[in-house]
């Protein structure tokens, strides 16, 4: 039996205007769905991917951002959001949409899968990875 490798995907683009954020996105949920250990990162303007109130109608393209919290049944439970990329474009947590997941090993107990993390958190995380996929 093979090892599980552990995957993650960083986000580093804004979600519209470009095919990197809703590509990264698609990839996420295939590589979930083959069992493997995955987990986002969103830093610089990756992070306005999973701000709350998207509104793409300008832009005429489909709003995915709902997307985000479907992960969790796929058991993709683990997005780590870089604490000064938000206060670097004036977000907080609280601007962010509520990407849940419910943990099977504590009652099904509805959990937060956003977990803020330091440059230098994301530093020592990126280093535990088997492999990085960069969009």
């Amino acid at each position: 039996m093979s090892e599980v490798k552990k995957f993650l995907y960083v986000n580093r683009k804004a979600p519209y205007g470009t095919i990197y954020a809703l590509e990264a996105l698609e990839v996420v949920l295939i590589g979930a769905a083959f069992d493997q250990d995955v987990s986002l990162a969103f830093l610089d303007d990756g992070v306005f991917q999973l701000a709350k109130g998207q509104n793409t109608k300008g832009v005429g393209i489909k709003n995915f951002s709902p997307t985000f919290r479907a992960l969790g049944d796929y058991e993709v439970t683990k997005l780590y959001v870089e604490k000064e990329s938000l206060d670097e474009r004036g977000l907080t947590l609280d601007d962010l949409l509520a990407v849940t997941y419910e943990d099977e090993d504590d009652d099904y107990e509805e959990k937060p899968s956003i977990r803020l993390v330091s440059r230098a958190e994301m530093a020592d995380l990126m280093s535990t990875q088997d492999v990085i996929l960069s969009f």
